[in-house]
C-alpha cells in the first residue's frame, strides 16, 4: 500500500504521520511511555519500516536476531503483504522500567483477517522503551 506523510497516522491518533510517528520513525525523538511505542511500533509495520521494527526490539525477543537483513526482509514481507486496519488499545499500564499494553489489531492478509489480541510487554533500556515479547489472549 502507498502511504504518504500526509496520511493519517496509521496508530489512529488522527493526527497526519509526519506530525505522529513519523518523528520517531526518524528518531527525532523517542517513545516517552511503552504505549506511544507501542503506537509507533503498529504504524511502523503498517509503514514498512522494518529498521525502526528492529531498533525497538528487546534483544530477549524471542524473535531478535543478529541476521538483520534477513529479520528485515521478514518483517518487511509481513508489512507488505498485510493491510493494517485498525489499532484499539484495552489496557495500558505504565511503569518506570517494564509497563504492558494490552491492544488488538485489526489486520486482513488477502482475504483472510488474521486480527489478534495480545498483551505486551516493554522494557526501559537505557531510556529507550524497547518492545519484549506478548501473549496472545482470546
Amino acid at each position: 500500500m502507498k502511504f504518504s506523510v500526509n496520511d493519517f497516522c496509521p496508530c489512529g491518533s488522527l493526527k497526519k504521520y509526519k506530525k505522529c510517528c513519523k518523528l520517531f520513525h526518524d528518531k527525532i525523538t523517542f517513545p516517552k511511555t511503552a504505549l506511544e511505542l507501542m503506537k509507533s511500533r503498529f504504524s511502523a509495520f503498517a509503514v514498512s519500516n522494518s529498521d525502526y521494527i528492529i531498533f525497538t526490539t528487546h534483544e530477549n525477543n524471542p524473535d531478535f536476531t543478529i541476521e538483520i537483513k534477513s529479520w528485515s526482509k521478514d518483517i518487511l514481507n509481513f508489512s507488505n503483504n498485510t493491510e493494517f486496519k485498525k489499532l484499539e488499545i484495552l489496557e495500558f499500564i505504565d511503569d518506570e522500567i517494564e509497563s504492558f499494553v494490552t491492544f488488538k489489531a485489526t489486520l486482513i492478509q488477502g482475504k483472510e483477517d488474521i486480527s489478534f489480541i495480545e498483551k505486551s510487554r516493554f522494557l526501559k533500556v537505557e531510556g529507550i522503551w524497547k518492545y519484549v515479547d506478548g501473549n496472545f489472549l482470546n
